[in-house]
């Protein structure tokens, strides 16, 4: 899997010098052992590190600034032991780049009636910090997370690690880079957008390289290599021959496998972790990508088809959200309209990511009636059941819009024998009748990314963290 680099979060404590160095060595005793704790409850995705107090501005500036500088470090953690000035926090927190949450928590769960006195009052004041140090971010418009609990709840943990996998998606937004193969699908318009204005809000860069330099890398790839990649095939999948002669459907296989190298070397050497190829743009190609783009997702690339760079990076930026887990590139493809079974069936016509396989995937050889090109090999499964979310971009020309769906995965009951390619289906929230109207009416597409791990929480978030316009279905 195509992987980031090792991300920490750091760990910033407000407080102020007013109560004296005994206090404030108590504050940090406190936050260490908070820290630790949280480190070694098993939920954090990324390690904390605990940071010097934060009992003046220039303090709170260097740390900030600091963040910024240090790409190891993907965002900040704020608590406010006690009352921390929210003056003090103005310029480091106008300077800081990167997300940040706000922990509403405090060392002690309860009240201790029976000993409470002032001294206490003065040290614990997580509740007057909160409010004063809200009010500041709220007024810079920080759009910053705000976690409320008792910070040894797991579902406290749960969200802040949510939170953790959003801010490591945002910095790593910044370094997508999307390459195209050919053009955008002629006459399909949700596929097109401003490439200018991604980069600019997004992060992402994106490339277009002629059909030709792809092929150009498949022409190097050697029989070697290509027998080896079809003994793992082997070894993952199970093979269906159909009416194919061994012979001609190893052919067929293998010719996936010398674009699954291809692909992937060219990706690499141009340190690209998304792409798009479309069937309208094969010149000297064989096939249409098929097993070899579903090996690549499920390796962690970001992926779209029909030259759709936007769902091509939305689907990188997902997969590293959601660990790769349960994420993939999708597309709406037919209704079920029976009574009470309404439903979407998902699919593509080859590139369905095996990350969202219930079960061993089969390598399959079928004809493909478009593109014009011999008969691809792909890999069919049915696809997860479970909780998600559905996820489309557009362009609307003055803005991007981001349409969120809640949905239910389910496993089909039915065989298809004759349909060759993978399949999902999903119920739609709140009900079918009104979730397909919304989705709709807002101008959501038919290509998507599903998450089966990510939450509308965590969508909405990086939303937030980018500017974007989002519309939530559920």
């Amino acid at each position: 899997m195509t992987t980031v680099s090792d991300k920490q979060f750091w760990f910033v404590v407000g407080s102020q010098h007013l109560y004296g160095e005994e206090a404030l060595g108590e504050v940090k005793a406190h936050a260490q052992e908070m820290v630790d704790a949280l480190n070694n409850s098993g939920v954090l995705p990324y390690p904390l590190v605990l940071q010097e107090l934060a009992v003046s501005a220039d303090k709170i500036t260097t740390i900030m600034k600091e963040v910024n500088y240090r790409d190891e470090v993907a965002g900040v953690i704020t608590w406010m032991h006690t009352f921390s000035p929210a003056k003090m926090w103005i310029r480091g927190t106008k300077l800081l780049q990167k997300p940040l949450l706000h922990l509403a928590t405090q060392y002690n769960e309860s009240i201790p009636w029976a000993t409470i006195d002032m001294d206490f009052m003065n040290l614990n004041q997580a509740a007057h910090g909160d409010r004063e140090y809200g009010f500041i971010n709220a007024r810079l418009n920080k759009q910053n997370k705000v976690v409320v609990g008792y910070w040894q709840r797991p579902n406290v943990q749960k969200q802040i690690a949510e939170w953790m996998d959003v801010a490591v998606a945002y910095n790593e937004s910044f370094n997508i880079k999307v390459a195209r193969f050919g053009d955008n699908m002629r006459n399909v318009g949700v596929t097109e957008g401003d490439k200018v204005e991604a980069q600019i809000q997004f992060g992402w860069t994106v490339d277009y390289f002629g059909i030709g330099d792809l092929v150009a890398y498949v022409n190097e790839v050697t029989e070697e290599e290509i027998n080896a990649l079809f003994a793992e095939y082997a070894e993952q999948y199970d093979f269906d021959y159909g009416n194919y002669s061994k012979e001609a459907w190893e052919a067929s296989v293998k010719v996936q496998a010398s674009y699954e190298i291809a692909l992937k070397r060219f990706l690499d050497n141009g340190g690209y972790n998304a792409f798009t190829s479309n069937f309208e743009d094969l010149h000297g190609m064989k096939q249409l990508p098929g097993l070899a783009v579903q090996r690549l997702m499920a390796q962690g690339y970001g992926f779209a088809g029909e030259g759709d760079w936007k769902t091509a990076a939305l689907d990188r930026l997902l997969k590293v959200m959601a660990h790769n887990v349960n994420t993939g590139f999708m597309e709406d493809y037919t209704y079920e309209m029976a009574e009470g079974k309404e439903a979407i069936l998902q699919s593509h016509m080859l590139e369905v990511d095996p990350s969202l396989a219930s079960n061993k995937p089969k390598v399959l050889v079928s004809p493909l009636g478009i593109g014009d090109r011999e008969d691809p090999a792909r890999l069919v499964f049915d696809g997860k059941a479970g909780e998600g979310v559905v996820v489309s971009m557009a362009d609307f020309g003055t803005h991007y819009k981001l349409l969120i769906n809640e949905v239910e995965a389910f496993e089909p009951e039915v065989a298809a024998p004759n349909l060759p390619v993978a399949r999902v289906l999903w119920k739609v929230k709140p009900n079918f009748q009104d979730g397909v109207k919304a989705w709709i009416e807002n101008g959501g597409g038919h290509h998507t990314v599903v998450s089966l791990n990510l939450t509308t929480d965590q969508i909405v978030s990086y939303a937030k963290l980018v500017g974007l316009e989002y519309v939530i279905i559920k």
